[in-house]
């Protein structure tokens, strides 16, 4: 018998969004950005390639932590990059949440926030949301280790005032992780809550909005104390060379960023309207993907249809969201095809 811990061999583990091996899908079921990275991204990562490949990269990727806090307008020490914000959400808990101590988050969000407690065996207790997308049942005080926050909410895409975060984060005995992974596509930040609330952390990535997806880039903005908590448990060389000069080359082009940016948030709007046009009931996003659901309120039915006109879109069978459909914004063709099958499959 292999001797594997017990919560190891009882949990589900997380699925991601179906991947498909045939080049001619249009793909809308795992919110990856439909352009591609700045030009100066493949430029970096080409001068890159070579024989410094053969040398171990920088291990605090200071350059890229530099270049973050430029942006953002905090000195490096109180910025972390990793291997995508998944290994930040990770290594959050590793380092705040012992076994059996308790962590939250609200569902519906983001599920890999389970996988990760039960692999540290740490407890979670689950918030619901009220039918105005506030918190369900949240107490005056809450004494968990974590409470995880995700805003634009995935996957219902809404987001939550920065005075409603305000609150909850003096409301928490632990720390507050405001999970922003979609928050560039949004009209508001929480990020100057770090300064002035030493139990709030957030976290980015560049897999989204920065059309990084395949390079797997995070970060998490924090007081330098965390900080320097979560660099002792991180993988020691996180971040390879190619995606450091990534990482780099793509916040320093904002240029291009916010042009891509700005055609998704248009197209998203456009695509929203469209499909009110046809009797859908769409959660207002401001995310680069879209809640919606049909007239017959049969997301499973949409989802097969729309699958074997090889578009990709995702369906969750949870009773909460199975009535709808998570569709990821594409270029305006994409959506335009897509519009049109739903209006045939209608």
């Amino acid at each position: 018998m292999i001797p594997l811990r017990r919560n190891i061999s009882e949990m589900k583990g997380y699925v991601p969004g179906f991947q498909p091996k045939e080049p001619d899908y249009i793909k809308l079921n795992t919110n990856e950005n439909p352009y591609p990275p700045s030009p100066a991204v493949i430029e970096a990562i080409r001068a890159e390639v070579g024989d410094g490949l053969r040398k171990y990269p920088d291990p605090a990727s200071r350059l890229a932590r530099e270049e973050a806090g430029r942006l953002y307008g905090f000195d490096p020490a109180w910025i972390i990059m990793a291997n995508g914000s998944d290994e930040v959400l990770n290594n959050l808990i590793r380092a705040f949440a012992g076994e059996g101590e308790e962590i939250a988050y609200i569902h519906p969000s983001y599920s890999y926030y389970v996988t990760l407690a039960e692999i540290q065996g740490a407890r979670v207790r689950i918030f619901g949301l009220t039918p105005d997308f506030r918190i369900d049942g949240l107490p005056e005080r809450y004494g968990g280790k974590l409470f995880f926050l995700t805003t634009p909410n995935a996957p219902l895409g809404f987001t939550f005032p920065l005075p409603f975060i305000v609150e909850l984060a003096t409301r928490c005995d632990g720390m507050l992780v405001v999970d922003e992974a979609y928050a560039d596509f949004a009209d508001s930040t929480a990020l100057d809550l770090v300064r002035s609330h030493d139990n709030v952390v957030v976290t980015r990535t560049l897999s989204k909005s920065y059309s990084l997806a395949g390079m797997r880039l995070g970060l998490a903005i924090a007081r330098p104390e965390v900080i320097a908590a979560l660099d002792k448990i991180r993988d020691h060389y996180n971040l390879d060379r190619l995606a450091q000069v990534a990482a780099v080359a793509a916040l320093h082009d904002q240029e291009y960023f916010r042009e891509c940016v700005a055609k998704i948030r248009e197209t998203r709007e456009w695509f929203c309207d469209g499909l009110r046009a046809i009797g859908y009931q769409v959660i207002p996003s401001e995310a680069n993907f879209v809640f919606a659901s049909p007239p017959d309120r049969n997301g499973g039915r949409v989802y097969e249809a729309l699958f074997s006109r090889k578009i990709l879109v995702r369906h969750f069978t949870d009773p909460l969201l199975s009535h709808g459909l998570r569709i990821s914004i594409g270029t305006r063709e994409e959506m335009a095809s897509t519009l049109a099958a739903l209006r045939e499959i209608s």
